[in-house]
């Protein structure tokens, strides 16, 4: 049973080391793109006096996607927004039990936003008659939002997970966990 358990845990390391060099690269070949087609809009609209009419709205959408899934990268370093007071007034013990319940209430929330964001982007492809930017439909575009909801959704049930087994060992909460 134990093997069992090692090769399981193995394999979901394996996954999350797969999953985490993606999203980098993903994120990095964005950022790469939104920076040399900004530069090559200045060049266009400062040396010839035209630039290329869908580069700006393109630009909007990258930045849209960076930010999405930069807060998915940010879910994973659990380095996203939160807010914390209870770290400071309670006692290690129920603190531990407490970041449980908060991991799975915003793996709860992210699950829901998923979900309307699933349903917002199939409505949109259904309709058709979306704006087309770049050979892209609107809904395509917009599919980063179930995406990053869903990468975020991950990330939350994986703390949700390691927030779990340290409440129930009884271990100690690392100093990096109480700030976050």
């Amino acid at each position: 049973m134990s093997d069992l358990r090692a090769w399981f845990s193995e394999g979901m390391q394996q996954i999350g080391r797969l999953l985490e060099r993606l999203e980098e690269a993903v994120l990095l070949l964005l950022i790469a793109a939104m920076i040399l087609l900004a530069c090559a809009q200045i060049v266009l609209r400062d040396v010839w006096g035209g630039g290329l009419s869908w580069a700006d709205p393109l630009l909007r959408v990258m930045v849209l996607w960076a930010g999405l899934l930069g807060a998915v990268v940010a879910t994973k370093m659990d380095k996203h927004i939160s807010i914390d007071l209870a770290s400071h007034l309670l006692p290690k013990g129920i603190f531990r039990w407490l970041r449980v319940l908060r991991y799975l209430f915003a793996t709860g929330v992210c699950l829901v936003l998923t979900w309307v964001a699933a349903d917002f982007v199939l409505q949109e492809a259904g309709q058709g008659n979306g704006q087309e930017m770049a050979g892209l439909s609107s809904w395509q575009l917009n599919l980063v939002f179930p995406i990053a909801f869903a990468g975020i959704v991950l990330r939350f049930l994986i703390s949700s997970v390691r927030s779990l087994r340290v409440a129930l060992a009884g271990k100690a909460v690392r100093a990096s966990d109480e700030s976050a």
